[in-house]
């Protein structure tokens, strides 16, 4: 009877292991579909496009395992509903920036760009080495969203007025689109900012409802057409000194993926976080070039003046943000002891070689 019952107990356990494997096996090979939404007009040069490139590398790299259709904003979902389509499940990953979602948590400005902050190559060393991933999982694990790095601009523009800007007080009153803490900063130098989506920029600068607009840099601006819309083009882009582009990842999606399709979608996202800062290194001047030469743009740097007043102020704007909450507090201040570290170090490396070349 013992050997009967030894039989029957290994039958049974070869059943569910067989079992177990066929199930893997059908795991392995079922196809996964996702959708992706995104805060950017469809196919627009560098960011439209660096989403279509994330779902392709998706694509090959899982051996065509899990596809990955792109919806520019308003196809599926408008630009700024982004973050909730992701977090509802409506769409499985998400393509934007994370200052949109400073009404979700004030925290996640810090992810994107912090006025005179972090250059691209320094947000990346935060982000993967510096703790910044774990504290961007953190501030998204509420809303059940997975954060991922999948693109930066590098440093950007100051941005195309239609007024002059000679003095701190020619900010006063000037209508501008900038979001994020930039938009915070420019408020307090007296002037109104708007959060507008990248599609009704254009419009909106050319039929005076703003005066005055910051987007990405040359590459973007004249795709955009912006020099037909605006006299004076000036730079540097204080507030957006290395723009990190995010991936949201719908939580429950993600994990429902075998380990192996977890890991592909992972390192897609660094490889286009990479490429993408190669792309408009390598496009941006040659567009510069095209604006200043072929259209005429008056470009101009910004005063001295201006730019020390809104250092300063961008100091106190981002000191009380960082106070609103405990986790706020907790990334700013990770963001600023990496900051001090990186700054240290280039002030002998990057500045200096810059600086002789």
């Amino acid at each position: 009877m013992k050997r009967r019952d030894f039989i029957k107990t290994a039958g049974i356990t070869s059943l569910a292991t067989g079992s177990s494997v066929m199930a893997s096996a059908v795991r392995a090979d079922e196809k996964i579909k996702w959708k992706m939404v995104t805060t950017w007009p469809k196919n627009f040069p560098g960011l439209g496009t660096g989403a279509n490139n994330l779902a392709s590398l998706i694509t090959e790299m899982s051996g065509g395992r899990i596809t990955v259709k792109v919806y520019g904003a308003k196809e599926l979902v408008p630009a700024f509903e982004v973050f909730d389509a992701v977090s509802r499940g409506t769409a499985q990953m998400g393509h934007g920036a994370s200052y949109y979602w400073k009404g979700k948590t004030e925290a996640a400005q810090f992810f994107s760009a912090v006025p005179f902050g972090m250059t691209a190559q320094e947000m990346n060393a935060w982000l993967y080495h510096g703790n910044g991933m774990n504290l961007w999982t953190e501030t998204y694990k509420p809303f059940g969203i997975i954060p991922a790095a999948g693109g930066n601009t590098g440093v950007q523009m100051a941005g195309w007025f239609n007024r002059e800007i000679k003095s701190i007080s020619d900010l006063q009153g000037l209508k501008m689109r900038i979001p994020g803490l930039g938009g915070e900063v420019l408020k307090r130098a007296g002037g109104t900012p708007l959060s507008i989506p990248g599609g009704e920029i254009f419009t909106s600068l050319k039929t005076g409802v703003i005066d005055a607009t910051e987007w990405v840099g040359p590459y973007n601006d004249l795709a955009f057409g912006l020099h037909k819309a605006a006299k004076y083009y000036y730079y540097p882009g204080w507030h957006e000194p290395g723009t990190t582009l995010e991936v949201l990842i719908n939580e429950k999606a993600y994990n429902d993926l075998p380990k192996d399709l977890q890991s592909i979608v992972s390192n897609a996202c660094k490889v286009a976080n990479q490429d993408m800062l190669a792309e408009y290194t390598a496009r941006n001047q040659i567009a510069l070039d095209t604006l200043v030469n072929q259209h005429k743009v008056d470009l101009r740097k910004l005063p001295d003046e201006v730019l020390i007043k809104l250092k300063s102020l961008s100091e106190e704007v981002i000191a009380e943000v960082a106070e609103k909450d405990p986790l706020s507090k907790k990334v700013f201040q990770s963001f600023t002891k990496f900051s001090q570290q990186v700054k240290n170090w280039h002030d002998v490396s990057e500045r200096v070689y810059l600086n002789i070349r």
